[in-house]
């Protein structure tokens, strides 16, 4: 049962049949008068300026989602590809390289191992192509990008 800041008495609730918490008198002076605001937070409406006109939506500047991203990406050192589909194309692979229908046990530090020097390689690979890029003059990253990093730096 969980503990309460004020004492929570039980009333039936005539259309459940259940059960409803009673909130002490200055909870429901509060609750009410949250509920009669315009638009409190969570009503679902839009906020409104005091003439009355809705607020226009928030918006970044093109591109600066984008940095967000980049910079929430280099701060953190999760794995970028989800655990079971890398599993699931491993042991695609295994299949398609050994033939064998019967099922392949792994370790789950096996996996983890090929997953985290596969997404070394990736990363490693697409700062080489973009590299390309940019002797390009370019921004844009396209496939011959890829070629020539692979050619280049990998054999």
């Amino acid at each position: 049962m969980p503990r309460h800041r004020h004492p929570v008495k039980a009333t039936p609730v005539a259309a459940e049949g259940m059960f409803a918490p009673v909130q002490p008198p200055k909870v429901r002076k509060a609750l009410a008068a949250r509920a009669q605001r315009p638009s409190a937070a969570g009503t679902g409406g839009p906020r409104l300026k005091k003439d009355g006109t809705p607020y226009k939506p928030h918006r970044y500047r093109s591109g600066t989602r984008a940095l967000m991203e980049i910079r929430k990406m280099q701060r953190s050192t999760s794995l970028l590809i989800p655990k079971l589909p890398f599993n699931r194309l491993v042991r695609e692979i295994h299949t398609q390289i050994f033939g064998s229908s019967e099922a392949q046990r792994y370790q789950a530090s096996a996996i983890l191992a090929l997953q985290e020097a596969a997404e070394s390689f990736l990363v490693t690979l697409t700062e080489k192509a973009y590299l390309g890029t940019i002797h390009a003059r370019r921004v844009t990253l396209f496939p011959h990008d890829f070629a020539l990093a692979k050619r280049i730096w990998f054999g």
